[in-house]
């Protein structure tokens, strides 16, 4: 396919914004990937690599550069061993695991993006996270010029990152799973939201095919289920991480919060490995003020949830990065916690 010169970004991200890119080229193969990769590193032109677009906030004069969707396709199961390529809509993948029978992402259903983001971001809800059903991610090395298979552990997966989001000298081709066979029982169900709307307790295994459906009523109800009618899912999902913070940092926040909200008032405590402990990100926007709704003009917090900030339908990515700055700054007022964004930024900054 040849590439469109000055083509618009924003159809291309579910925050439906940004400038356009220098030259659009979309691949449908990996050969035409490595093409498309080598062409512009040999002739030393700005790459961005897109894949759904759902944790992209593109700024608004666009990139000024190569771009190159990865549009390949390909799912593959065999028995508890699952082979995506990059392209591939990451809901299908979850789809076609739970018809399977299969457990161990049907948690994370409904999130937008392709199969090859996830292990970018470490994609995770509802108690489960990619990096614990990767066995391998299929990489073109820009540095080596060589296709690489690395095993999950050579990936650096930590909460929401990897070494593919540290930077971008690799090219993500396609990925594989190990998923489990538990006679079509979940896994043990994490999230406390979770099993309590499946009314069961934390710990049980339900059905994977309830676990799913679940999943997608709580994510639609947050506006978290693409749907063009509904401005509140124009958005790059949670706009700030959760804070992972030390037990001592930990111990600043709910005094502060205990002098400002009142001594009932104790942020979500969540274990983070023996060192550390995490807290809501959600909790510590709505109580430095900023709730549902909140805003002006086109770019708002959504109406179902804090933590997502949306474009009604005119905004500009400007629009949307004064809103995140003006939530950053009142937060770290508050509270002395300093939120980082979780979308990637292309041509612009918070």
């Amino acid at each position: 396919m040849q590439p469109e010169p000055d083509a618009p970004l924003a159809a291309l991200t579910t925050l439906r914004l940004g400038g356009p890119a220098r030259r659009l080229h979309t691949a449908t193969t990996t050969d035409a990937i490595l093409a498309t990769v080598r062409a512009a590193d040999e002739q030393g032109t700005p790459l961005l690599v897109l894949g759904g677009g759902s944790n992209l906030v593109v700024g608004d004069e666009g990139f000024p550069g190569e771009v190159l969707r990865i549009a390949t396709t390909g799912l593959t199961i065999d028995g508890t061993d699952v082979t995506v390529e990059a392209g591939v809509p990451w809901d299908d993948v979850v789809t076609a695991a739970v018809a399977a029978g299969l457990s161990g992402i049907e948690c994370l259903a409904g999130i937008p993006g392709s199969a090859g983001a996830t292990p970018v971001q470490n994609v995770g809800a509802y108690g489960q996270e990619v990096a614990e059903t990767i066995t391998t991610v299929e990489v073109y090395d820009r540095t080596q010029d060589v296709v690489r298979v690395l095993p999950a552990a050579d990936c650096g997966f930590t909460y929401r990152h990897s070494i593919f989001k540290a930077d971008d000298r690799y090219i993500v081709l396609r990925v594989r799973f190990r998923l489990h066979d538990d006679a079509a029982e979940s896994a043990p169900i994490r999230y406390a939201e979770l099993a309590r709307t499946l009314g069961v307790e934390p710990g049980d295994r339900v059905p994977v095919t309830e676990a799913r459906t679940a999943v997608l009523a709580l994510r639609r109800a947050k506006g978290m289920v693409l749907d063009p009618a509904d401005h509140d899912t124009w958005s790059a999902g949670s706009f700030f991480t959760n804070p992972i913070l030390t037990h001592a940092a930990f111990a600043a926040l709910t005094s502060r919060a205990a002098t400002h909200l009142g001594p009932e008032q104790t942020p979500p405590r969540y274990p983070s490995g023996p060192d550390h402990v995490k807290t809501s990100a959600a909790w510590l926007i709505e109580r430095a003020g900023f709730t549902k709704g909140y805003g002006q003009g086109e770019a708002r917090i959504s109406t179902k949830h804090t933590l997502a900030l949306t474009n009604r339908g005119k905004a500009t990515t400007e629009d949307l990065l004064t809103l995140a700055r003006e939530v950053q700054a009142g937060v770290a007022t508050t509270f002395g916690i300093t939120l980082t964004n979780e979308p990637v930024l292309i041509n612009t900054k918070l």
